[in-house]
């Protein structure tokens, strides 16, 4: 049986700095920092819960990140 492969890196980032931004700004931030999926929801959208390695989920009130969280 061949070795399960480690998990990919993912960037060592407080997804709280990003609360505040705005959307864009945060997006941007988030790609430049390493972050390889940004994921931007409205408040109460309904999401799947896995959690995938690399990804930053932003959820956005009036063009702004109300909250921030990996996976």
């Amino acid at each position: 049986m061949a070795p399960i492969p480690p998990p990919a890196e993912e960037p060592q980032d407080n997804p709280e700095d990003y609360v505040g931004l705005t959307t864009e700004d945060a997006e941007q931030r988030a790609r430049q920092r390493g972050w390889s999926t940004v994921r931007s929801l409205p408040p109460g959208a309904i999401i799947t819960m896995e959690y995938r390695v690399g990804r930053l989920n932003f959820e956005v009130h009036e063009g702004c990140v109300a909250r921030a969280w990996k996976g």
